[in-house]
């Protein structure tokens, strides 16, 4: 029997059943449900993590649901800046990308980062010159208009605020970045990151999402993980790795690094959010110190897992 596991989110926050209605819900649950069965397809097919959680974040940003790709919110300049990232826990290999516009899935340009550029990470233009000479796909500005979302901007800018992801309110926090981690049926583990950022964000901010470490980690030894999240504490605690590094260093197991980084070290910054985790073998940890966080899972002997709140 093949020994091969996958974890998504679609991002943590202050989600409450109080404030979520019973078809939002289900939409939320579908749409999780989908890009996990696409992910365990793969798998079980016998391709590659790296596959698996690139086309899990994939169906992820073509939902307008979630804070990445489609979903992506507004800058202060009414425009969409994404971020994203993935790595191979076997190589360690990676590719990254941030700020950049129009780009369809920000994902796949992560993956063609690392395969085809001979560099880790790309931004902005360059990254969008480099996406077309290899014919990735591009969407219109009018692709990624989201009436919720564009309120939320003029929202924003009224107010002269930042605002993390789906909410009006800064009581209602909601934290968007998708990502996966996997590992495959050679035990190879993987993990991919995206993000459309904050609502009104200025001055090209970029987060952990796609920052190697901070928001996205795989390594064969230990585990991949994907980070979902105020990201500048994320950035500040490296928190990616730093599971990563208590499970290689002092001998912990995936869910009690993922505790300590996620309720105390995090906490400790008043940062908010979670992760997914998966170590090489094949335990899954999904941990957040927030209201809520979209997630789900499944692996070899175990059911699918779909859940948002605590």
């Amino acid at each position: 029997m093949k020994n091969i596991g996958i974890a998504i989110h679609g991002g943590a926050g202050t989600i409450l059943r109080s404030k979520m209605t019973p078809e939002k819900e289900t939409g939320y649950r579908r749409a999780l449900e989908e890009a996990l069965k696409e992910g365990w397809d793969i798998l079980n097919s016998g391709r590659s993590s790296l596959d698996a959680v690139e086309r899990a974040v994939e169906l992820l940003e073509n939902n307008p649901l979630f804070n990445a790709g489609k979903g992506s919110v507004f800058t202060h300049e009414g425009k969409h800046e994404m971020d994203a990232s993935i790595m191979d826990g076997k190589t360690l290999n990676a590719g990254c990308v941030s700020s950049v516009s129009n780009i369809k899935n920000p994902v796949l340009l992560a993956r063609l980062i690392m395969e085809k550029s001979g560099f880790v990470y790309l931004s902005g233009k360059g990254a969008e010159k480099f996406a077309a000479y290899h014919n990735l796909a591009f969407e219109k500005d009018e692709y990624f208009y989201d009436e919720f979302r564009y309120k939320q901007y003029l929202s924003a800018l009224e107010k002269d605020n930042v605002i993390l992801d789906h909410s009006y309110e800064s009581t209602e926090k909601k934290f968007g970045t998708v990502g996966a981690v996997a590992i495959d049926s050679e035990g190879n583990l993987a993990s991919a990151t995206s993000t459309g950022g904050m609502t009104n964000k200025k001055f090209g901010r970029i987060g952990d999402s796609p920052i190697i470490g901070a928001g996205t980690y795989a390594n064969n030894s230990t585990c991949a993980v994907s980070c979902t999240g105020n990201g500048e504490y994320f950035l500040r605690s490296v928190t990616a790795y730093d599971v990563s590094a208590l499970m290689e260093y002092r001998n912990m197991s995936l869910e009690d690094a993922s505790d300590l980084v996620v309720h105390t070290k995090l906490k400790a910054l008043n940062g908010e959010g979670g992760i997914i985790a998966i170590d090489k073998d094949n335990n899954i940890s999904m941990t957040f110190n927030s209201e809520g966080m979209y997630r789900a899972s499944v692996k070899t002997g175990k059911e699918i897992e779909i859940n948002i709140y605590k």
